[in-house]
């Protein structure tokens, strides 16, 4: 391919093209043995208007080429209720992929500020794909260790890309890793123990009624993190979508829901990595990946701490505590040896301090970028 040739970037208007968006990091990836693609049956529905997030805000897809060959691919995000909660005009890039060239990751970026720009934006903020709900940041350390589930991967090149077009660091994003012992640590089991005295109490979700356990994490989540940098309210629809998606995957008693007299109060969700299995499906789902996912699926090791939320009265009461220790017996009989903790804001330090206390270590960092577009 000759690398001077002229990029032309195209919005994606077409099944033909949605499908070359899907597909194009599986070839940029292809020598990749860290990558973890979604199932492209899966990625067809989240990025058309069966996901709710894409029917209710305003995204569009782009597709860098240049003679005939695709060379990158990103979106353009506009989400009125950021616009309404955090009170700027900031939209957001997200799904960025590229090679490693800066005149298309410039074609790309600037092709999504110009859409932006348009509908009144004054400042571009990325990758998001799609909001802090989801997968944020680009990869900035830690680019030896796989990612897990529902986390960013991407070359360690994407962060001089950014830079590059002229883009600064809006916030850090820390992934802690925790090798399972067989004993907490003190200081957990003797907090723990005073919740349950001041009359916490802890059950697992229940499969039978997945979908209105989950509305209870919901109700806590946009009560537990509404004061955080970049929140997203979680809308009943954009619930009903992602509890769908992690249903087959959830172990119930990892996902616990802490109470008192009978009020959630705060919410824990261990969700196994299954992107250790989805590493050997390559995006495809026939006869033979299946197998391959009964068969990688048993060999899991490691868990995501996914779902987490305390309402805000109750912090520093030993819920948390609770929550961990009703986890831990559980993974004491499962085999699992690893959890990460991410994403954690860099500067969200009750939570960096809960994954401390656990003695896991830092071992990964994640950045988002913006960049000023206004004319």
């Amino acid at each position: 391919m000759n690398t001077e040739a002229q990029v032309e970037v195209r919005e994606v208007t077409t099944k033909r093209d949605l499908e070359r968006f899907i597909r194009f990091p599986l070839s940029l990836y292809a020598h990749n043995p860290l990558y973890s693609p979604q199932l492209n049956r899966d990625m067809r529905v989240h990025f058309s208007s069966r996901n709710p997030f894409v029917r209710d805000n305003e995204v569009t897809y782009f597709l860098a080429v240049r003679e005939g060959a695709v060379v990158g691919r990103v979106a353009s995000i506009l989400n009125p209720d950021h616009l309404r909660l955090h009170n700027e005009k900031t939209g957001f890039f997200g799904f960025f992929e590229s090679i490693n060239d800066p005149a298309v990751a410039a074609a790309l970026l600037q092709r999504a500020a110009g859409e932006l720009r348009g509908k009144g934006m004054e400042t571009l903020r990325g990758p998001m794909s799609f909001s802090t709900n989801e997968e944020c940041g680009f990869l900035l350390e830690g680019f030896s260790d796989p990612p897990m589930l529902m986390t960013p991967y991407n070359y360690p090149y994407y962060n001089d890309l950014a830079t590059g077009f002229g883009m600064e660091k809006s916030k850090d994003l820390y992934a802690f890793i925790y090798d399972f012992k067989t004993e907490l640590p003190d200081k957990v089991t003797r907090v723990a123990a005073l919740a349950e005295q001041r009359g916490v109490t802890v059950r697992p979700v229940e499969k039978r009624r997945f979908m209105a356990d989950m509305g209870v994490f919901r109700e806590i989540y946009n009560a537990a993190w509404e004061k955080n940098w970049g929140f997203l309210p979680l809308s009943e629809d954009e619930l009903e979508y992602s509890a769908g998606r992690l249903k087959p995957l959830a172990v119930p008693e990892l996902t616990l829901i802490a109470e008192r007299e009978g009020e959630p109060i705060g919410f824990l969700g261990l969700i196994p990595d299954f992107n250790s299995v989805l590493r050997h499906m390559h995006g495809a789902l026939t006869p033979v990946t299946l197998l391959k996912a009964l068969y990688y699926s048993r060999k899991i090791t490691a868990l995501r701490l996914l779902l987490y939320g305390i309402k805000a009265e109750y912090r520093n009461r030993g819920v948390d505590a609770l929550l961990f220790k009703k986890g831990f017996d559980a993974i004491l009989k499962s085999g699992y040896r690893t959890i990460e903790f991410s994403w954690i804001l860099e500067d969200n330090m009750p939570v960096i301090r809960i994954a401390e206390l656990f003695g896991a270590r830092l071992y990964k960092k994640y950045r988002i970028y913006e960049k000023k577009i206004a004319l």
